[in-house]
């Protein structure tokens, strides 16, 4: 399989982004964990990646979504943007996830990311504006890399997404960023009813035949005013998944990500692990994008880093989720998190000013963690990769609730 792999890349890729990839992403985005590593040693936690909604405008309107797409338009301007990314990577970052609504709807976008040739961004997109020109400037820049959400077959996409026709302007974003031979990813949120026909070998075998290079199976959140519970996995569902995503990493030549379990099978929460963190359209900053609210902004004057380490917010969140469960906070106590918002006044940073509402009306459920059933990594790459790279970094060892007791005192 490792060899099928790196044939691939050899024949495959453009040779100049590979090089991007290994060296912004890889080298750097290793070396940015290590930093993370030796903050935590003094207490302070700044993430090795940042994830940025650029904008919350969208074309779709997707069942479940939490981003106010409908609402007036707010996007991160071009300087702002700058001086984010620029204060990130004098931290020590490399790792941008730019996501949104509809990145590509930023009309400074790529211009924005032209700026920084020593980073690299991934795009979470529909592909929908993908057209050939915008293929030929990513592939330009070199420094990133489309994840383009397919959800399904053509009924079920346009039933998820709330438009027609938009499995077919998908594929052919995707069309255009192969033919430009972009490290392409697809990525799918999976639920009920796309279930059965994606989380499949064939479907991973399609893929490759087309040239996508990674994949990602995100678990759908019911989130947001209009949050169709109805489409979530049982567990069983997600146990299935879990299996079937370690059998295939050790089977099929194309990389999987996921980034909610240790190289063990354990449960983590990136947030909760203090491995990423959000920044919303208004600039506020957020442990992850489903937990939308905050106290603390990208328009304050200090650096980014400083910021982060200094919210007393965000360290209560991370002792809250770690005390709580190893899984995700929002779906298994959706109480606690309002009860932590309150303490901290936090705002509510949705335009429909809702998201406390909503948060008292869910349902508590299950999410990744499963004890007793944890489903250990089969590739050992993988599992090199997590033990180093992608682990709780012992958030779990010994969390204290900030509502059960003080939280304790952060060094600055």
């Amino acid at each position: 399989m490792y060899l099928r792999m790196a044939k691939r890349v050899l024949l495959e890729a453009d040779k100049r982004l590979v090089w991007k990839l290994a060296y912004n992403f890889g080298l750097k985005g290793a070396l940015s964990v290590q930093r993370f590593k030796r903050r935590l040693k003094r207490g302070e936690y700044f993430p090795p990646f940042l994830y940025i909604s650029v904008i919350n405008s969208c074309n779709l309107r997707c069942q479940g979504c939490w981003v106010d797409v409908a609402a007036k338009q707010q996007t991160i301007d071009l300087e702002s943007l700058t001086r984010l990314i620029n204060d990130a990577k004098a931290a020590g970052n490399s790792f941008f996830g730019i996501v949104g609504g509809e990145p590509f709807m930023h009309k400074d976008l790529l211009k924005a990311l032209s700026r920084h040739p020593d980073a690299y961004f991934q795009i979470f997109t529909n592909g929908h504006f993908i057209t050939d020109e915008v293929a030929k400037e990513m592939r330009r820049l070199g420094n990133i890399t489309p994840l383009i959400s397919v959800e399904g077959t053509e009924i079920v996409s346009d039933e998820r997404r709330g438009r027609q026709h938009v499995l077919s302007d998908t594929m052919r974003g995707v069309e255009n960023c192969l033919k430009n031979h972009l490290l392409t990813g697809v990525c799918t949120s999976v639920c009920q009813t796309n279930f059965d026909d994606l989380v499949q070998e064939k479907w991973l075998d399609r893929l490759i035949e087309m040239g996508v290079f990674y994949t990602w199976f995100h678990v759908y959140r019911p989130m947001g005013p209009d949050a169709n519970p109805e489409l979530c996995l049982t567990r069983e569902q997600q146990l299935k998944l879990r299996r079937f995503v370690v059998e295939m990493r050790a089977k099929k030549p194309i990389a999987i990500i996921d980034a909610y379990y240790d190289g063990e099978g354990k449960a983590l929460c990136p947030a909760a692990t203090g491995i990423s963190h959000h920044i919303n359209p208004w600039g506020g900053i957020e442990p992850c994008p489903i937990v939308q609210f905050a106290k603390e902004t990208i328009h304050d004057t200090r650096p980014i880093d400083r910021v982060m380490i200094e919210s007393k917010f965000l360290h209560d969140f991370r002792q809250l989720a770690a005390s709580s469960t190893r899984g995700c906070i929002v779906l298994e106590r959706p109480d606690l998190l309002h009860e932590l918002a309150v303490l901290h006044d936090a705002g509510d940073q949705t335009a429909r000013k809702t998201a406390a509402a909503e948060l008292l009306a869910m349902t508590a459920r299950t999410s990744q963690d499963m004890p007793t059933q944890e489903i250990p990594e089969k590739s050992l790459v993988y599992r090199f990769a997590k033990r180093f790279f992608f682990n709780d970094f012992g958030a779990y060892d010994h969390p204290v609730s900030p509502l059960k007791a003080p939280a304790v005192p952060q060094k600055t």
